[in-house]
């Protein structure tokens, strides 16, 4: 899985369990819907580490509670393109 997936997927996971669908997690970070939308339907090819910190803020999670998941442990190199 390459890295982009890798954040999609676990921001699903972490609206799943946090019970917010994007409108509510976009509300909750203070950034706009088609921000949140961008990068879990893959036109965002590389969402901001600000952009995932505000994520995580509304959250209520660390960067590092982000980016501790199997998903990151087993994502591909990137290839720079």
């Amino acid at each position: 899985m390459d890295t982009r997936k890798a954040v999609s997927t676990r921001i699903q996971q972490l609206c799943a369990e946090h019970g917010y669908n994007i409108n509510s997690l976009a509300r909750w970070a203070g950034i706009p819907p088609t921000t949140v939308k961008s990068i879990l339907y893959g036109s965002s090819r590389n969402p901001g580490v600000v952009t995932v910190k505000l994520l995580c803020d509304g959250l209520g999670i660390s960067l590092y509670d982000f980016f501790n998941s199997p998903l990151f442990q087993s994502a591909e190199p990137e290839d720079g393109k």
